[in-house]
C-alpha cells in the first residue's frame, strides 16, 4: 500500500523530531496511532516563569492535515492566559483563516516552537483565561509567582 501524501509528510515530521529535534522539545510518538494522535513533551522557555516545568501535549492531526491544523491540547495544567483549564489553547496560528493563521506550509515542528513562544509571551488582549490575563495586565509580578507554582505543582520535569 502506498503511504498518503499525508501519511508520508507526518513520517518526515516524526523522523525529524527523532533527527534533529528543536530544543526542548520531544515527540512520543504511540506505535498503534502514530498517524492520528502524539503526544510531546515541552520544556518550559528559559527566562520565563515555567522554565523548569515538562509540559504534556496531545496532538491530534485531522485527516485533511495539513490542509487542516492539528487539535493541540496540554494535558499538564498551565497557569496562562492563552491556556484553559481543559488545556485547550488561543492562537492564531491553530486556526483556519480568516480568523486563524493556519497555514500547509507549518509544520509540527513550527508549531510546537511556536507554543513554545507563547509559553512565555502570552498574548493577554485574546485570553481563553480573563482572570489570568488581567493579572498578567495589571500584576505582572502576582502572576509571575502563580505561574511558577503552578509550574512547580503541575510541571516538575
Amino acid at each position: 500500500m502506498v503511504p498518503s501524501a499525508r501519511t508520508a509528510r507526518l513520517v518526515r515530521e516524526v523522523k525529524n523530531f527523532e533527527t534533529k529535534p528543536p530544543w526542548g522539545i520531544v515527540c512520543h510518538p504511540r506505535e498503534e496511532d502514530i498517524y492520528d494522535v502524539l503526544n510531546f513533551t515541552l520544556q518550559g522557555p528559559k527566562g520565563s516563569p515555567y522554565e523548569n516545568g515538562a509540559f504534556k501535549l496531545t496532538v491530534t492531526i485531522p485527516q485533511k492535515y495539513p490542509f487542516e491544523p492539528p487539535l493541540v491540547k496540554f494535558t499538564t495544567p498551565v497557569y496562562h492566559p492563552n491556556i484553559d483549564k481543559g488545556g485547550r489553547i488561543c492562537m492564531d496560528m491553530l486556526k483556519m483563516p480568516p480568523k486563524g493563521a493556519w497555514l500547509p506550509t507549518i509544520t509540527l515542528e513550527t508549531l510546537l516552537v511556536s507554543l513554545q513562544t507563547l509559553l512565555a509571551n502570552p498574548n493577554p488582549d485574546d485570553p481563553l483565561m480573563m482572570d489570568v490575563a488581567n493579572e498578567y495586565k495589571y500584576n505582572i509580578d502576582k502572576y509571575i509567582d502563580n505561574a511558577k507554582k503552578h509550574t512547580e505543582k503541575y510541571a516538575k520535569g
